[in-house]
């Protein structure tokens, strides 16, 4: 099994944000934190501020910030909410199974136990859990201030 981007982008998102809760930050200080695609985080931002996950502030000075406790927030309810679909095998999907064997396979059964059993794993861990090291986060926040100081950082 493996995650789509998006949900990687967006659990990354989710972090650096509760890795940094007295501020608003900006999309491309994230995207330039991680080295990822601007373009594609804005979509990711998007789609959590839309899932209430983060709360977005527009104009100058603007950025975005969780908007709920990190404490709160589990990983697996957000990597389900996040990813189009957990459908490990075509036979998950009825309305697109072509599989021949699918009314006498056993293996459904048990990806399908171990896909409930992934995520409830997931959840026995919440996004606060995922900041144990917060230096991870804070390489950047030397430069965000040197910039902001300097009045040369962008703002989304």
């Amino acid at each position: 099994m493996q995650l789509t981007i998006f949900t990687d982008y967006g659990l990354r998102s989710l972090m650096f944000l509760a890795a940094h809760p007295d501020r608003l930050c900006s999309v491309r200080e994230i995207a330039d934190h991680y080295g990822i695609s601007y373009n594609h985080l804005v979509k990711v931002v998007h789609r959590l501020s839309q899932l209430e996950y983060v709360q977005s502030v527009k104009g100058k000075g603007g950025g975005v910030k969780l908007a709920k406790d990190s404490m709160t927030l589990k990983l697996g309810d957000i990597v389900q909410t996040l990813e189009p679909n957990m459908e490990l095998v075509e036979c998950f999907n009825s309305d697109t199974n072509t599989c021949r064997i699918t009314n006498s396979c056993q293996l459904k059964h048990y990806l399908f136990d171990a896909n409930r059993a992934f995520i409830a794993s997931l959840n026995n861990h919440t996004l606060a859990d995922t900041l144990k090291n917060t230096r991870a986060f804070k390489g950047l926040d030397a430069l965000t201030a040197l910039t902001d100081k300097n009045g040369a950082a962008e703002k989304d």
